[in-house]
Formats: structure tokens, C-alpha cells, sequence
């Protein structure tokens, strides 16, 4: 394990973005909130799929649960829409202004123009401190700029209203890396894995802490 690949992975889990699921072709779509509970529960993995994509495409927060629950599906790629899904309704804010800030802000950020990006994220909190997703973009982005006493703070806030997001979960994993406290990047690692066990990088991570940390037992 190396920073440059702590780095990637990082980005790979706390900077994704919205995501569209596009529901697979051979069943038709639900064509209503019930239809689509009905679906999750379905003997065929492609009606569950079909299922997720509406509550992705449809649903709101609260059916986080519905979701959470698909992520330990028997279907790899029901699992594969799920985590989708989850990232889908987490950046969903409901208003267009905070939608346009977002997506400038993860421009921002991606162009590694950090203090705008977290100017940008800073005010999508003082307009929606709820929104979770915000405090999560900004903890993601003081990461990058190396501020991490500062992104451990907005992940504390994304756990607060989301005690679920395996992205901030993770995230605290890689700051607690860095700062080269592997006993707590341990724990909230094996925590995003409790919450979606899908996470393989994560779960890589984790590994390769482990030996590193044998190894250092053995040379004391």
C-alpha cells in the first residue's frame, strides 16, 4: 500500500458523483412505487435490478433502507445497481441551485482547484446544512488539500445525518492512513465493509494494512 493508491481509492469511493442507473433490458420497468417494492423481493435478479433502478431514479432518503438491504443481494449486479442507487439518492438535494453547485464544485475539485472547490461546497452547507452530500464533497476536497483534522470535522457532520455512508466510512479509513493511525483506519474500514461488503477496494486496503502491520511486529 502506497499514498498514490490510498490517494486513488479515496477518490474512487468519496468523489462519485451522481450516477443515472440505466435499468437492464429484459424485464419491463416498474411502472409505480408498488410495482417496484414488489420487485425488490422478486425470485428473478433482473426484476430486482429493474427494482432498484426505479427507487433509484424515483425514490428519496427514505428508502435508503430498501437499498442498503440489496447491497448484500445474492445477484452481483443487483448489488452493482444498488451502490449505484445509493450514491444516486445521496446527491439528490432536491433543489436545482444546490444540484449546479455541486456539479461545479466537483469540477473544482477534479481540476484540482481546491479552495474554490471548497468555497463552492461551503455554500451549498450554509444553504442546505442538512445535506449531507455537501459536508461529504468538502470533507473529500480538504483531503485532497491536505487539511485533514478539517475533513475528519465534515465527516463527523456526514455521519451525523447519514450514519450509513460508507463513502464518509471509508474516508475516515484513508485520512486515519495518513495520519498513520492504522488502528482507527482499521476500524472505520471494517465499518464501510459492514455497511456495503461490496467495497473491495476497501477491503484490499484492509489486507494490506494488516500485513504491513505484521511485518512491523515481527521486525520489533
Amino acid at each position: 500500500m502506497n499514498s498514490r493508491a490510498v490517494h486513488g481509492c479515496f477518490l474512487r469511493v468519496l468523489l462519485a458523483v451522481t450516477l443515472t442507473c440505466a435499468p437492464p433490458a429484459a424485464f419491463p420497468a416498474p411502472q409505480s412505487r408498488d410495482e417496484a417494492l414488489a420487485g425488490l423481493e422478486h425470485a428473478q435478479a433482473e426484476q430486482r435490478a429493474e427494482a432498484v433502478v426505479w427507487i433509484a431514479n424515483h425514490g428519496s432518503m427514505a428508502d435508503q433502507p430498501l437499498l442498503l438491504k440489496r447491497l448484500r443481494d445474492e445477484n452481483g449486479s443487483v448489488r452493482g445497481y444498488a451502490e449505484q442507487a445509493l450514491w444516486q439518492l445521496w446527491g439528490r438535494s432536491g433543489e436545482a441551485e444546490i444540484d449546479r453547485l455541486m456539479v461545479a464544485g466537483i469540477e473544482q475539485m477534479q481540476e484540482e482547484r481546491y479552495a474554490q472547490a471548497i468555497a463552492t461546497f461551503s455554500e451549498v452547507i450554509r444553504r442546505k446544512p442538512d445535506y449531507a452530500e455537501g459536508w461529504n464533497k468538502r470533507a473529500t476536497v480538504r483531503y485532497l488539500a491536505g487539511d485533514f483534522q478539517r475533513s475528519l470535522e465534515d465527516c463527523d457532520q456526514v455521519m451525523q445525518r447519514n450514519p450509513y455512508h460508507f463513502g464518509a466510512l471509508s474516508g475516515y479509513g484513508q485520512i486515519y492512513f495518513q495520519l498513520e493511525e492504522y488502528d482507527a483506519a482499521l476500524a472505520y474500514w471494517r465499518r464501510a465493509l459492514e455497511v456495503n461488503p461490496n467495497l473491495t477496494g476497501v477491503a484490499r486496503s484492509i489486507e494490506a494494512l494488516e500485513r504491513l502491520l505484521r511485518q512491523k511486529r515481527v521486525r520489533l
